[in-house]
């Protein structure tokens, strides 16, 4: 676990691969791996799945766990690289209606509202396309406009594109799970104060082709 910023109030480091993001109660949990490092009492304010890593924040503090859970809701901006497959648009917006199933830990998109569903919304830019086992793949930078249940795997998948590893969503390519989170942006809850954080994966996932993309991509 890498840590970027620690304050008395909150702590924003990354996230590996395989460890759960919530406190468990066991030991491959981030809360447990914080409290290694860092004094005080680690909330969650929001989530990331079991097979994806990246940048995450924590709070410090009981007392402003709320506040910021508030301003990330309100203002926050979350931002991932991922690969999927095919060859989408250079830019666009998704807009689906979500069903998260609890039972199996899946999430549909479906056609209209009813209980459980939720509106969810992202923009995406292609930073580059290559070929891969006589298909293709591409890099892209997502920008979550809602915070849904395996939101970004699921309407990628749903248009026939899934993230790149996630066999749990259709993916046919063998690799882990190619999402990673890339740039949080939120409001202190003590100081006020606009923050930005960000952290490029050590590789593009398991394809070396992005490498140089990403590190010549104003992201």
């Amino acid at each position: 676990m890498k840590i970027l910023y620690e304050d008395e109030y909150i702590i924003v480091c990354i996230k590996p691969s395989g460890v759960v993001s919530e406190d468990n109660g066991k030991e491959d949990c981030m809360p447990h791996l914080i409290r290694q490092y860092a004094d005080g009492e680690i909330a969650v304010i929001h989530r990331l799945d079991k097979n994806v890593a990246g940048v995450m924040v924590y709070s410090k503090n009981a007392s402003t766990a709320g506040k910021l859970t508030e301003s990330f809701r309100d203002s926050g901006e979350k931002i991932y690289l991922t690969v999927v497959s095919g060859n989408p648009d250079d830019c666009g917006e998704l807009n689906d209606l979500l069903f998260h199933d609890s039972k199996v830990n899946k999430t549909y998109v479906v056609k209209r509202e009813r209980k459980g569903v939720r509106k969810a919304a992202l923009q995406y830019e292609k930073l580059g396309t290559v070929e891969c086992d006589d298909d293709c793949i591409s890099l892209l930078r997502v920008k979550l406009l809602t915070g849904r249940t395996h939101q970004i795997r699921a309407q990628f998948s749903s248009r026939k594109m899934p993230v790149a590893g996630d066999a749990r969503y259709g993916s046919r390519i063998k690799c882990p799970t190619a999402l990673w989170s890339y740039s949080l942006s939120f409001v202190h809850p003590v100081t006020g104060e606009r923050m930005s954080f960000s952290q490029l994966p050590d590789k593009v996932f398991p394809f070396s082709k992005f490498d140089v993309i990403v590190k010549e991509t104003e992201l």
